[in-house]
């Protein structure tokens, strides 16, 4: 092996916890079995704690009243449990690791307190898991979404959520982290966000509307534009406005059938 070939092994295994207990890893001999997984181990936990820092910020800042952080779920026995199975930044650990921040924070104030709570953890885990995943490392993205504009269906990108909420949830946001001595509190009111992610690893929150909302529960891949603007009612030079947005944000892509 080239010692390029190595540090590339070595850095997913890191990364990797499958392959580092698969026979190929193993059968490589490059590093004491112990210590790398106790520092792939450490990695782990730290990659996670900034993730949940950041994406559960909110309900972190709300940790005085509910007296519980996201984080803690780092050091405990669910977290554990997947240390096996873990693969930094993939959308299957992200969503895991999000499920066990939800499940410790959810019960831990009265709904009198914080109405609007399962609407928040719903919104910061949807936003962790929408981060996650593979990005596209070049720059003519743009270039080849315009192509496959004209020749194929559009579809739904995984990771892409329409969020139905009870509360104003955007109008609160902000307000939970500055000063506060009372919880800030949300007016009740249906609403729906989209959060999508770009093939560049940007992640967007909007407003959703019906059409918008319609367009993207409707993409299956399959429905061509006469039949999605059939269906969703709206006419073909505002489809393709509509759709031409959701591309450039990620919650859609053009199905090649590869």
């Amino acid at each position: 092996m080239s010692d390029r070939e190595i540090q590339d092994s070595v850095i997913r295994a890191l990364a990797d916890a499958p392959f580092r207990a698969s026979p190929d890893w193993r059968g490589l001999a490059l590093a004491d079995p112990t210590r790398l997984e106790r520092f792939a181990r450490f990695l782990a936990r730290h990659f996670y704690h900034e993730r949940l820092v950041h994406f559960f910020k909110y309900s972190r800042a709300l940790a005085r009243v509910t007296g519980r952080r996201p984080e803690a779920v780092l050091h405990g026995a669910g977290f554990d449990a997947l240390l096996p199975t873990v693969v930094l930044g993939s959308r299957e650990t992200a969503r895991a690791v999000a499920a066990l921040a939800v499940r410790h924070v959810r019960p831990a104030s009265a709904p009198q307190t914080i109405p609007y709570l399962a609407d928040l953890l719903e919104y910061e885990e949807a936003m962790m898991i929408a981060e996650a995943g593979p990005r596209v490392w070049r720059d003519d993205a743009r270039e080849v979404i315009a192509r496959s504009r004209e020749q194929f269906p559009p579809e739904k990108v995984e990771g892409t959520v329409l969020l139905d909420l009870a509360y104003d949830l955007p109008a609160v946001l902000p307000k939970l982290l500055q000063p506060w001595t009372e919880v800030p509190q949300a007016s009740p009111q249906h609403g729906r966000l989209l959060i999508a992610r770009s093939p560049h690893g940007r992640v967007t929150v909007a407003r959703a509307d019906a059409a918008v909302a319609s367009v993207v529960e409707l993409a299956d891949g399959r429905k061509t534009l006469p039949e999605l603007a059939r269906e969703t009612g709206l006419r073909s030079d505002d489809l393709e406005a509509t759709l031409a947005g959701l591309a450039d944000l990620g919650a859609v892509r053009f199905a090649t059938g590869s």
